[in-house]
């Protein structure tokens, strides 16, 4: 999907969220809700700040014959700048996760994430 590659892989274009959902896109991960494009695009961007280099390798990707659901089964891997409050040690690190997307009008509507924190492990 071009919402993988072009967000999730460096140089991590986040002015492409503005292409591929709709203003009212929302997400569920970890107990927060985060509502809306500018939002998610503030979400993502910390998130790449304490996973420094971040990079998503989908190892699954499904959708519904309807087309207007996807799952994706992801690993990210980057260097450790605090995430999960962590000591930024700039070292290796690597977690999984599930996606399940909402899709509508051909754009990515909303997303519930869940991950696997409790794997995190350090290379």
């Amino acid at each position: 999907m071009t919402f993988f590659t072009r967000v999730w892989t460096p140089p991590h274009d986040l002015d492409a969220i503005d292409e591929l959902m709709p203003e009212g896109y929302r997400m569920t991960t970890a107990g927060q809700v985060v509502e809306g494009r500018s939002e998610f695009k503030a979400w993502l961007a910390s998130m790449q700040e304490v996973v420094t280099g971040a990079t998503n390798e989908h190892l699954e990707i499904i959708t519904n014959a309807a087309g207007d659901r996807v799952v994706s089964r992801w690993i990210t891997r980057g260097r450790n700048n605090g995430m999960f409050g962590l000591e930024p040690d700039q070292q290796p690190v690597e977690f999984s996760g599930i996606a399940i997307w909402r899709v509508e009008e051909n754009r990515l509507a909303e997303c519930w994430v869940k991950r696997s924190a409790y794997e995190l492990s350090s290379s």
